[in-house]
């Protein structure tokens, strides 16, 4: 079955889709003549809470949305991630994250524009945002089916397997193993496990269970809470790193940049390898086209659909451009990708045990442990809104039993399996999702260019 999984994500991670990610990005981006990139000063001043009313529509404010977002990004993908695009697919790798991030900016602008325009609301009159309500009430009835596909797939892109994996590995590596621990194992499956990774993933699901049950107001107050500090500790880090070893920073951005277009650093030199690699990260990394951020952003308190896509845009220049970049630096530097055959989380790990010999590991620790949480907050919210899509408001709490249910799960079962059982949902969710995007993106030029008229004769838009 594993061998399975790893052969469907690497299919569908295929041309078709990168043409569709990277394409319709690039699409996004000329269609709306850089708009979003001119706007990058009102989009901090919204986020900042200028704009803010308690009168409009939505659960929270633009902050919460960006951060209940950010929570799920700036996460295991920004430092397992990173690490895993370096083993598999070389320093280029990270060049082609910027490109996919780069337009990733333009897509999530059009995405979390429409995820306000077509909000759609449940049973009890709550309103939702999301790709499915953006089909349904965007593009009509009869393209439904599409809606359900994107809901059944978000159900299970969005568990928690991968971050109480990668969490569970650095626990293990950094405080259970060296402290003489963790050498009693059970069978199951034919298969042996540490009881020490049961324990921790026992843990993990109290502590998730906690938070998401209290919905997504307490999920927002955390993440709100959580990501800034979670940033801060981990941004010290890596540039500590990096001015220990600053004269190498040019040679490390150069390599980046020379192995993106020959792949010299792939087995066999394959470019596309490179840049489907590269492409595959950088959604796990800020999720641009995926899905899911429309799903965030259409809680927010607004009835202006282009303010929201503005705050959205600033996801990926966070997440991939900024902390992926570091994390990506960070292990280049230490050497530590060619001098071990570590993966994911551990990878990262030595890079700053390397750094900081006898507290690098704990310091990564922290932030990981940060990272990982905020992530398992936010893919609840996430997961529960396609389930109450599919089955109505009042039974999408199953979906948050299942949730904590397979957090077990991820903190015993292989990497190679659970990242491609991920990568393949992520790649379905992609599909509609981006379709929408494309045939709606007119309706958001028109909107952009209303909106943007109306703050000129205010004159609070240069």
């Amino acid at each position: 079955m594993g061998d399975l999984i790893v052969d469907f994500a690497n299919w569908i991670w295929g041309l078709p889709l990168l043409i569709l990610l990277l394409g319709g990005g690039s699409f996004f981006l000329l269609y709306s003549k850089l708009l979003p990139f001119k706007y990058f000063g009102h989009a901090i001043k919204v986020l900042t809470g200028k704009y803010d009313s308690d009168e409009e529509k939505g659960e929270i404010n633009h902050y919460e949305a960006l951060s209940t977002h950010l929570a799920s990004t700036v996460g295991m993908g920004n430092i397992a991630g990173v690490a895993i695009a370096i083993v598999t697919g070389g320093p280029g790798a990270i060049f082609w994250m910027w490109v996919s991030a780069f337009v990733g900016i333009a897509t999530k602008f059009f995405t979390c524009t429409l995820s306000i325009m077509y909000r759609g609301k449940d049973e009890h009159g709550q309103v939702h945002g999301g790709p499915m309500y953006v089909i349904r009430e965007g593009l009509g009835k009869s393209w439904m089916p599409l809606a359900y596909f994107f809901c059944a797939a978000g159900l299970v892109g969005c568990l928690p397997i991968f971050q109480a994996n990668q969490l569970t590995q650095v626990i293990r590596d950094v405080l259970i193993i060296p402290n003489g621990m963790g050498n009693s194992f059970f069978e199951l499956f034919g298969q042996s496990f540490r009881y020490t990774d049961l324990y921790t993933g026992l843990v993990l699901t109290v502590l998730v269970g906690i938070v998401i049950f209290g919905g997504l107001k307490r999920i927002a107050n955390v993440a709100s809470k959580m990501v800034p500090l979670m940033i801060v500790i981990y941004f010290l880090s890596v540039i500590t790193i990096l001015l220990m070893n600053i004269s190498e920073v040019p040679g490390m951005l150069g390599l980046i940049i020379s192995d993106a277009f020959s792949g010299s650093a792939v087995a066999g030199g394959a470019l596309g390898s490179v840049i489907i690699t590269g492409a595959r990260r950088a959604a796990f990394s800020n999720e641009a086209g995926i899905g899911t951020a429309p799903i965030a952003h259409g809680a927010a308190k607004t009835d202006e659909p282009v303010r929201e896509g503005l705050v959205a845009m600033l996801g990926p220049a966070i997440d991939t451009l900024i902390v992926c970049t570091l994390t990506a630096l960070a292990i280049l530097i230490t050497n530590v990708w060619q001098t071990t055959d570590l993966d994911g989380v551990t990878l990262t790990s030595r890079a700053f045990e390397s750094a900081f010999p006898g507290v690098g590991n704990y310091i990564l620790l922290t932030c990981i442990f940060f990272f990982a949480s905020s992530s398992l907050f936010s893919f609840s919210w996430y997961g529960s809104r396609c389930m109450a899509f599919i089955v109505g408001e009042d039974k999408k709490y199953v979906y948050n039993y299942v949730y904590v249910a397979t957090i077990i799960f991820g903190s015993v079962a292989s990497l190679s399996t659970i990242f491609s059982l991920i990568d393949g949902a992520f790649a379905l969710m992609a599909i509609p999702t981006m379709t929408s995007a494309l045939i709606l993106a007119p309706r958001v030029i028109k909107a952009a260019d209303e909106y943007i008229a109306k703050m000129k004769s205010k004159k609070v838009l240069d």
